[in-house]
C-alpha cells in the first residue's frame, strides 16, 4: 500500500520527467524555444479559460454569475464583449468574484471544480503521450501540456484548498451545528491563515484541525483530479492500439 502511495505521489513528475527527455532526446535549441514558446501561449490561454469554468461550473449547477475579475493583459477586454458579467482588472490573474451558489455546496464544488476539467481531459494526456512522441512534437505537448496537467498543483492554496474546505467544514458542521461552516473557507489559503492566526483575532485547536484538514484534503483531491487524467489517457491511447474488428 506504502508503495503504491509513493507510486501516485511520483507519477506527475515521472510523466513530466518522461516528456523531457523525450523532448531532448535528440538536443537542439529548436526544441527548447517549441517548448517555451508553448508552454507560453498555453499558459495566457488557460489562464482565462481557468476563470471562465469556474463561472460556467455555476451556471451549470444552477448558480448565477454577476462578476468575474480577469486581468488585462488575459484579454479581459475582449472576454467582457462576450460574457457581460466580466470586469477587466483584478488582484489575481482571474477571480471570480461574484457569484451565487443559492446556498448549495453542491453548487459552490462545482464552480470551483469545473475547470479542472480541462487538467482530466486534455492536460494529462498531452503531458503523458509527450514521453512516446518525436523530440519537436514532444516539446510542444509538453509546453502545451504543462500548465494544465499541472494548473491542480498550483491551485493547492486556492481552489483545491477551498473544496477541502468546504466539504470539512460541511462534516464539522454535522458533527457540531455550533462550529460556523464559513469561517476556513476561502480561495486563498494564505490570506485566510493571516485572517484567523496571524491578525489577534481568537482562534483555537478546532481552526487548527480544521483548516490543516482542509489542507489535507485538498492536497488528495489534487492527485485523484491527475488520476482520473491518467484514467481517461488509458481508455482513449488503449481504444488507439486495439485492432480493428
Amino acid at each position: 500500500m506504502i508503495k503504491g502511495i509513493k507510486t501516485v505521489l511520483v507519477l506527475p513528475f515521472e510523466d513530466f520527467l518522461s516528456g523531457l527527455e523525450s523532448c531532448f532526446s535528440k538536443f537542439s535549441p529548436f526544441y527548447i524555444i517549441a517548448l517555451i514558446i508553448s508552454f507560453l501561449v498555453s499558459w495566457w490561454i488557460y489562464v482565462p479559460l481557468h476563470e471562465l469554468g469556474h463561472a460556467l461550473g455555476c451556471i451549470l449547477g444552477g448558480g448565477t454569475v454577476s462578476k468575474l475579475e480577469i486581468s488585462p493583459m488575459y484579454g479581459a477586454s475582449f472576454l467582457k464583449e462576450i460574457f457581460p458579467f466580466v470586469s477587466v482588472g483584478s488582484d489575481y490573474a482571474g477571480q471570480l468574484t461574484g457569484f451565487d451558489t443559492k446556498g448549495s455546496d453542491l453548487i459552490y464544488l462545482l464552480t470551483d471544480f469545473f475547470p479542472f476539467l480541462l487538467t482530466i481531459f486534455i492536460g494529462v494526456p498531452l503531458l503523458r503521450s509527450a514521453a512516446r512522441s518525436k523530440p519537436l512534437w514532444a516539446a510542444i505537448k509538453l509546453g502545451l501540456g504543462l500548465p494544465l496537467a499541472f494548473a491542480p498543483f498550483i491551485s493547492f492554496s486556492g481552489d483545491y484548498y477551498e473544496m477541502g474546505s468546504i466539504i470539512i467544514s460541511k462534516i464539522a458542521n454535522l458533527i457540531s451545528p455550533a462550529i460556523k461552516i464559513t469561517r476556513w473557507r476561502s480561495d486563498d489559503l494564505f490570506k485566510l491563515a493571516g485572517e484567523i492566526f496571524f491578525s489577534g483575532s481568537p482562534y483555537g485547536l478546532v481552526d487548527i484541525i480544521g483548516v490543516a484538514l482542509s489542507f489535507l484534503l485538498g492536497i488528495v483531491l489534487i492527485y485523484a483530479t491527475y488520476m482520473l487524467g491518467v484514467l481517461w489517457c488509458r481508455i482513449i491511447f488503449d481504444s488507439r492500439t486495439k485492432p480493428s474488428q
